[in-house]
């Protein structure tokens, strides 16, 4: 709902209805030269894009090099901020030597694959682990049929793609492997790369959707945005409950909804919730900034961060975003509070 005329101090202790009114102000009132430059995820650049064309305040330059280097990024103070979708590791902080991390994203890793199919394609997590550990060959596997019943599957070769660059999608898509699969959390595990057992690998979002797109018979994770820009179906994969759902809106938010409690660094993992969110996507993530708690650009930053919190939710929904939910908006306010010249 929309409401006007409330007037009030840029992160002041206000209702999240208040706040919203006065990012919105913040964000398409013009006066500032300065540019923001940040780099990171590429999972969450479709959403971004929108943001640098809807932000007035200030200039903003991104570039989607993935999780890993815009954590290396912002380690280094290339940029003003970085964007992970994997959470910052006890060694990552120290590196990075005074920053926080900020949940400013919420959506889904679509699974996307390249069959001709006359219906949509079920999965479930010790299936889709089997596939990428190489255990899985073809798709007339009695494991997916039995998935699949009145689906006509052929005997195509399986060619799994992953990430070969350091991912937050990657960490994303392992950490729900890891959560589904015993074997592949003993033999795999979680991370922004890994080990993969089996398939071939392509850089960032773009490249793991056009590699699925060019390769029949080929299964891939990306950011649900990514799918779709490349017209990709993708499988509804089975959660906790025992339905088969898809990363779309409903899914995303019943995930979302598991969060209780919002630990002091942040750190968030949705992935396989529980039975009782029986609408539940089971591969969804926050993607996080990540900023130096000491900026000369703490003021700008914060402007920017915060409008995207709360205005910049509403670009969201069309690309499968959706808006933070207030227990962690609370806590990604606070958080960015400690970010100071």
């Amino acid at each position: 709902m929309r409401r006007r005329g409330v007037i009030f101090a840029l992160l002041g202790a206000v209702t999240i209805a208040a706040v919203t009114a006065a990012a919105s102000l913040a964000g398409t009132t013009r006066g500032s030269s300065t540019t923001l430059k940040g780099a990171g995820s590429s999972f969450v650049a479709p959403l971004v894009a929108q943001w640098q064309g809807a932000y007035k305040s200030a200039s903003v330059e991104y570039n989607p090099i993935g999780s890993g280097g815009g954590i290396a990024a912002i380690t280094a103070r290339n940029v003003d901020f970085g964007a992970s979708d994997a959470p910052l590791s006890k060694d990552e902080f120290s590196a990075c030597k005074g920053c926080v991390q900020i949940p400013w994203a919420l959506s889904a890793t679509a699974v996307p694959y390249n069959l001709d199919l006359k219906g949509r394609l079920k999965l479930n997590g010790s299936v889709l682990a089997g596939i990428y550990l190489g255990q899985i060959k073809t798709w007339n596997d009695g494991r997916i049929k039995k998935l699949n019943k009145g689906l006509n599957l052929p005997s195509t070769k399986i060619t799994p793609v992953y990430r070969s660059d350091n991912s937050g999608t990657s960490y994303n898509f392992t950490d729900y492997l890891s959560s589904a699969s015993s074997t592949w959390k003993k033999k795999v595990g979680v991370g922004v790369n890994a080990n993969w057992p089996a398939g071939i690998g392509a850089p960032k979002s773009n490249g793991v959707a056009a590699a699925v797109s060019q390769t029949k018979g080929a299964i891939g994770y990306v950011d649900v945005a990514y799918a779709i820009k490349n017209h990709l179906p993708f499988a509804a994969m089975q959660n906790k409950a025992g339905r088969y759902t898809l990363p779309g809106i409903t899914g995303i938010r019943a995930a979302a909804a598991t969060v209780t409690k919002v630990p002091s660094s942040n750190e968030i993992s949705i992935v396989n919730p529980p039975r009782s969110a029986g609408s539940a996507y089971p591969i969804c993530t926050f993607s996080y900034v990540i900023l130096p708690l000491k900026t000369s650009k703490a003021s700008d930053l914060r402007k920017f961060v915060f409008w995207a919190l709360t205005s910049g939710q509403q670009y969201g929904p069309k690309l499968r975003f959706v808006p933070i939910p207030n227990k962690v908006l609370g806590a990604s306010e606070k958080t960015l509070k400690r970010v100071k010249s």
